[in-house]
């Protein structure tokens, strides 16, 4: 690889030609050259050992971001035929045969990313989600005080505008935007890298570009991107494509702008691996909040929450237990913990060899009449079974009538005993090391 000197000559180079193109009102061209500089740049800062070069070279980044940012108004101004203020040299506009061209390119983009727009709520409250009060708190500064009491935010005090949720997989980070999706009266734009990235030259950068320009537009809104660290892993890995340096620099720009929106487009990124994130991208996260996994009594609600109305005969004292035998689960393995258990009664109908009848049952369909009979399946001693099976019952017509029985705490602890975290401690030391360089608790 290069030496970090040759890599900051090249970007100076650059961005040489950039000043030349950007006087000569070639402003398009320009907001290129100075992108690729960018670029070069931060892989230049990434090796640079000399502390007061490299910090030298962090305000002239800054300088060129900005005007990057200028032009880059302009360009979209250029494009769809209107006067954009900025520190252009003229105002020079493309032709209007160029500017409905632009048009239809900046419809067919709105087309690929109207799909990422979640147009019906989600339905999930801030209190179906367990514990993690810090995070809800930081959510609820960002996103609703600043719809709500605009009047807040004045002077120097600003909406948060990035937000940054990490931690082990499974912990409720996806299910937190969906929280503040349901509760933000905003636009929420879901993205993943497949919506942004292209096979076509190019066309990922303006996909970023038009996402924010929608977001803009429908302002406020939310952008979620989940999995974060596929678009924007660090610079000058090995195997980066020169595609993935200018969606990150793309990212890096938008992100910039948002930092000036007024509060109006707030970013909200996850990521299961934040020391894999772009350091420049990191920085553009106010918040960096960390979504551990759920303590006991978390534990507790989440297997309450899955469970929901299925019948069951669990009581407040067994999901105390359940969330005290649960250690290390995140709420993904509780899930699938749950998932497993609603099949036990299902086992237990199949496995059934005797049965009882049932006038209306507790945990019989809605709408049961009073002398509705069901079968429930028993073991051999009970007082008042009959020998069957599954089959025999269906053969004879009566399938509809066989009903399983509710849940118990015992299903819970069969499943328990074969269950494990998929979580290791190695994975929660990486974050619990991040969080205290970079992050807060959640």
């Amino acid at each position: 690889m290069e030496g970090a000197s040759a890599i900051r000559d090249k970007a100076i180079a650059y961005v040489k030609e950039a000043v030349r193109e950007d006087q000569g009102g070639e402003y398009e061209a320009a907001f290129k050259l100075y992108l690729t500089a960018l670029e070069h740049f931060g892989v230049y800062l990434k090796y640079e050992k000399n502390a007061r070069m490299a910090e030298t070279v962090r305000g002239k980044y800054k300088e060129y971001l900005e005007r990057a940012e200028e032009l880059q108004k302009i360009v979209r101004g250029q494009k769809e035929g209107r006067e954009v203020s900025g520190t252009s040299a003229s105002g020079a506009q493309k032709p209007k045969g160029a500017a409905s061209d632009a048009d239809g390119e900046l419809a067919k983009m709105k087309g690929q990313l109207g799909g990422a727009i979640v147009t019906e709520k989600p339905n999930v409250k801030w209190d179906d989600v367990a514990g993690l009060q810090g995070a809800k708190d930081a959510l609820k500064e960002a996103v609703i005080l600043p719809v709500k009491f605009p009047q807040f935010f004045t002077g120097k005090r600003k909406a948060w505008s990035g937000f940054l949720l990490y931690g082990p997989p499974g912990t409720g980070k996806s299910y937190l935007a969906k929280a503040v999706a349901t509760e933000a009266d905003s636009t929420f734009f879901s993205i993943s890298s497949s919506d942004l990235v292209s096979k076509w030259m190019g066309e990922s950068e303006k996909l970023v570009s038009q996402l924010f320009a929608l977001a803009r537009e429908q302002a406020p809104s939310i952008i979620f991107i989940d999995e974060i660290d596929a678009l924007c892993g660090a610079r000058g890995e090995n195997g980066e494509s020169e595609a993935s340096r200018r969606i990150k620099t793309e990212i890096l720009v938008q992100m910039q702008g948002v930092g000036s929106s007024a509060g109006k487009v707030l970013v909200l990124a996850a990521t299961n691996t934040p020391y894999s994130l772009d350091q420049a991208v990191r920085r553009r996260f106010d918040k960096r909040i960390y979504i551990p996994l759920p303590d006991e009594a978390a534990r507790a609600h989440i297997f309450r929450v899955h469970v929901g109305e299925t019948p069951s005969d669990l009581t407040d004292e067994d999901y105390q237990m359940l969330g005290a035998q649960s250690e290390g689960f995140s709420g993904s393995d509780i899930d699938h913990v749950v998932k497993d258990v609603l099949y036990e009664p299902v086992r237990k109908v199949q496995e059934a060899t005797h049965f009882i009848t049932v006038k209306n049952p507790a945990h019989a369909p809605t709408g049961t009449d009073a002398q509705d009979e069901y079968y429930v399946p028993c073991s051999p001693g009970e007082p008042g079974s009959w020998p069957s099976s599954l089959e025999e019952l269906a053969r004879l017509g009566y399938a509809a009538r066989v009903l399983p029985p509710p849940i118990t705490a015992n299903d819970f602890r069969k499943v328990l005993l074969r269950a494990r975290p998929t979580v290791a401690p190695a994975d929660l030391e990486i974050h619990e090391r991040f969080t205290k360089e970079f992050g807060e608790e959640g």
